[in-house]
């Protein structure tokens, strides 16, 4: 999204530079016919930048030729912030940063192969991998009536058990049509979180299928604890500095010393 929007502010310079040189091989009032060109292509230009981004076309991601196309798009976003700092529905909206958008398996692993493993993110840092056109937080329309099973991890373990979700996700083995929205690891300084968030939290078949389809494609422990969280319980009574997809160190704190596996 980005690159193409450079070489859209790029593309009018360089076309100026064309016209205007072309200009150069006709007669009469060349002077006057250039300056009045070169008034107009910078007020172009002054018009092109004023221009809000929103209004910039954006190109539709599709599997490129012979790749392997996903059932969904989907877009890995990324979020980090100071702990302890009560953080604002606004404020978390513009901390989130999009890094991009894939359609296929082989665009989703030129993305992955370059991306820094959760264990070795530092501080409070999520990535995020929503379907496309879902952002991660609790308001957005696919979440608002949904929830998230969480589990609590020792360090060190991140990073497979981050990859073995997202894999499970995009494979479609949690079998349970559109219900699925997005997957977060949150990296704490005491330990790590992962999640995976669905759209109807009233619907128990459901979250119970995800629920058995966690615990096998993670490999978990029988004895592991799973928490599920509804989204308007997130809204309505966040933990300290809950926000978003940041499920606060202190839920279930009388359980705490049994989430971890």
């Amino acid at each position: 999204m980005v690159r193409l929007l450079d070489c859209e502010i790029q593309g009018s310079p360089f076309s100026f530079i064309f016209f205007t040189s072309l200009k150069d091989d006709d007669s009469g009032d060349h002077d006057q016919n250039e300056e009045n060109n070169t008034q107009k292509d910078s007020e172009k230009e002054k018009n092109d930048r004023e221009k809000p981004q929103s209004s910039t076309k954006r190109k539709a991601v599709v599997p490129g030729p012979a790749e392997h196309p996903l059932q969904y798009n989907y877009t890995f976003w990324y979020s980090r912030r100071t702990p302890g700092r009560p953080t604002s529905s606004q404020s978390y909206e513009q901390n989130i940063k999009q890094i991009g958008t894939f359609a296929s398996v082989e665009q989703f692993w030129r993305f992955y192969s370059h991306m820094v493993r959760p264990g070795d993110l530092t501080g409070h840092s999520d990535f995020h991998l929503f379907k496309e056109g879902i952002k991660p937080m609790w308001e957005d329309d696919a979440n608002k009536n949904g929830g998230k099973w969480i589990i609590r991890l020792r360090k060190g373990l991140a990073s497979r058990c981050w990859e073995n979700l997202i894999l499970a996700m995009l494979g479609e083995q949690f079998m349970v049509g559109e219900e699925i929205c997005g997957a977060v690891v949150s990296v704490r300084f005491q330990e790590d979180i992962i999640s995976i968030w669905n759209k109807t939290a009233s619907d128990q078949a459901t979250t119970a299928r995800i629920r058995d389809t966690l615990r096998r494609v993670l490999n978990l422990p029988p004895n592991t604890i799973m928490e599920y969280k509804t989204h308007t319980d997130s809204i309505n009574l966040p933990g300290p500095g809950d926000r978003g997809s940041l499920t606060t160190v202190e839920d279930r704190g009388t359980q705490r010393g049994q989430l971890y596996f």
